[in-house]
């Protein structure tokens, strides 16, 4: 089943779980927006929301140093307390994204945060591809937002498939140490450095 933006809108405002979540939960539930918030909660997701409001004050900074020492990353990992900022699940979770940011090079944390102007130049490229490619321009505007969507997931770290379990996105990773260790879990920010 189809389901509306307004209506993955709407449930994201009500949990604050990422659109794409939402989709998924919509879409398993045949569009019922009360089923999709119960079955956000049945997975955590939800839970996870509701901690997403509360500040996180305490955190790590990260680090990975590539072997050959020609590449290294510091990641900004916050939560709410030192206790969990000290806790060696924090820790390690802190480093994994570490070394995911070593390996697949995000350019930013959410997809909300690429540079526009980035788009807009990437648009253009895409458009003259499509249109040497004789697509229609009443189709071009749906291939042109299927192909920003997808840009966007390939470049933000959330969206990534996290690089040691393909299977879940670094943003499912957070989710999921957000529900074992019981409160708020950020990325905040991170640099990559390569010689």
């Amino acid at each position: 089943m189809s389901v509306s933006l307004d209506q993955i809108k709407e449930l994201r405002e009500a949990t604050g779980v990422s659109m794409m979540v939402c989709k998924k939960a919509l879409e398993e539930t045949n569009g019922n927006a009360e089923k999709a918030l119960d079955f956000l909660r049945k997975k955590g997701e939800a839970k996870a929301a509701e901690r997403g409001i509360r500040s996180t004050g305490e955190g790590v900074i990260a680090s990975y140093i590539h072997s050959n020492s020609k590449l290294g990353v510091l990641v900004k990992i916050g939560c709410e307390t030192d206790f969990v900022a000290k806790n060696e699940d924090f820790q390690a979770l802190a480093k994994d994204i570490a070394m995911h940011v070593a390996a697949m090079n995000p350019l930013t944390v959410s997809p909300d945060d690429v540079p526009e102007n980035l788009i807009e130049k990437e648009r253009e490229i895409w458009r003259e591809q499509l249109i040497n490619e004789g697509k229609k321009e009443a189709m071009l505007d749906n291939i042109l937002a299927g192909k920003e969507k997808k840009f966007r997931e390939e470049i933000s770290l959330l969206t990534q498939p996290f690089v040691k379990d393909p299977e879940r996105t670094v943003e499912k990773l957070i989710i999921d140490a957000v529900n074992k260790l019981g409160e708020n879990i950020k990325i905040e920010s991170f640099c990559r450095y390569s010689v």
